[in-house]
């Protein structure tokens, strides 16, 4: 007869449940980035781009955005900061993918691919909503949490931004309805015309609230100044990265702003400085939870860099065995390919084993003086015979790797 399982382990059960789904929900949109990133490579080489893009060099910022809000998702996913910075990333690579898909179909293929005005509407709409939620990392930093008058600021703010952005998209798709698409090198409609009718009287209202949304901007700054005048300790060192970022980023933003146009060399140049100065903010709120211990993420970035290694030697070794049973030995493809694979196959397991102290002495050194501090007692304990001498060695590796205030070893005395 199956044993009925305790109503404490179906509690556990449930809960884990629950928090596997944000860190899947995390990958899944770490994947989609990558694979924006993948097209954006594609599209750079089909439009002949030899810039680093026409946005400048947005890669790099949402790269580093991407990588750092994967991190923060994954291990606090009840903290806004990780999605909003993930969200950026994804919404950043697809403004420069619809920029660049548009034109290779206006400018290389004249209007003949599909959903062409849709990236040209995306082109233009995507852009001014990136800009007024970044204002929110900032915002947010470093938890996620806010006081009750702060959460009613936050509100209004997105419901402005909503309503603004609704007002971009009319404005947008009211401009090309029924036009000849006219695009420019940056993929943004430059035909003649504007918006005409609902969609037009849409646009001119909502457009009204993109005056109030700088407003919001000076009380999110100063909600941070009050809380560094009250911080001690290693939040007034996160707040100090923070406010260095910040002012980068605002640079940044001032230089997308007011600097020359993209169709110039001077202004195309100016947008490179720009976006990494914005790349700047994401950097230093890394430095701030990696020195600072913010979010305790040391275990997932050596786990992280172990993988990254393991599977770059992995795959050096296969192309390697490939290329040495096709090209020297006279051995068929299918065979070289199988050989290759379990090559690999049987790498893995010691080679990750060895790369992984080798990361954790590193970049997680309490993770690796606690497995010296458990392989020291395991030789002693294969020595030992006296109950005491392995009790007072169980109590010492103990207090050694989790330094806990009291050790206490309970032993049952069954005959």
């Amino acid at each position: 007869m199956r044993e009925s399982q305790p109503a404490g382990r179906a509690a556990d059960v449930t809960v884990s449940r629950f928090r596997v789904a944000p860190a899947t929900v995390a990958v899944g949109v770490g994947a989609l980035g990558l694979v924006l990133l993948v097209a954006w490579v594609v599209l750079t080489f089909l439009t002949r781009d030899l810039q680093v893009s026409r946005d400048g060099a947005a890669a790099l910022f949402v790269v580093a955005c991407g990588l750092l809000g994967m991190l923060v998702a994954r291990r606090q996913p009840h903290n806004p900061e990780g999605w909003l910075l993930l969200c950026l990333a994804v919404a950043g690579l697809g403004l420069v993918d619809c920029g660049l898909y548009a034109v290779l179909d206006y400018h290389l293929h004249h209007g003949r691919l599909p959903l062409g005005a849709t990236a040209v509407v995306l082109r233009g709409t995507i852009g001014p909503p990136l800009i007024f939620l970044f204002a929110l990392v900032i915002l947010l930093f470093p938890d996620g949490r806010l006081a009750r008058r702060w959460k009613w600021v936050l509100w209004a703010y997105l419901v402005v931004v909503v309503t603004v952005t609704a007002g971009f998209v009319a404005s947008e798709a009211g401009t090309i309805a029924g036009r000849r698409i006219w695009v420019d090198l940056n993929g943004s409609y430059s035909g003649p015309g504007g918006p005409t009718g609902f969609l037009g009287a849409f646009a001119a209202v909502t457009g009204l609230g993109f005056i109030l949304i700088p407003l919001f901007w000076p009380a999110f700054v100063a909600r941070q100044a009050l809380s560094w005048r009250r911080a001690t300790g290693d939040r007034c060192q996160q707040l100090k990265w923070l406010t260095s970022g910040a002012i980068s980023a605002l640079a940044g933003l001032a230089l997308i702003a007011l600097g020359p146009p993209n169709d110039q060399l001077s202004g195309r140049v100016a947008r490179d400085a720009a976006f990494l100065a914005l790349a700047v903010l994401p950097v230093t709120i890394g430095v701030g939870i990696l020195k600072y211990h913010l979010y305790d993420i040391d275990r997932i970035i050596s786990r992280t860099l172990a993988y990254l290694v393991v599977t770059s030697l992995l795959v050096g070794v296969y192309a390697g065995v490939v290329l040495l049973a096709t090209r020297v030995l006279p051995l068929s493809s299918p065979v070289a390919v199988g050989g290759a694979t379990l090559a690999a196959a049987a790498l893995f397991s010691p080679l990750r084993r060895r790369v992984q102290r080798i990361v954790d002495r590193r970049f997680n050194r309490a993770r690796y003086n606690a497995d010296q501090i458990i392989a020291a007692f395991a030789s002693q304990l294969q020595d030992g015979v006296d109950l005491d001498s392995v009790r007072e060695h169980l109590a010492a590796a103990a207090r050694q790797a989790l330094e806990p205030a009291h050790v206490s070893v309970w032993m049952s005395e069954r005959s």
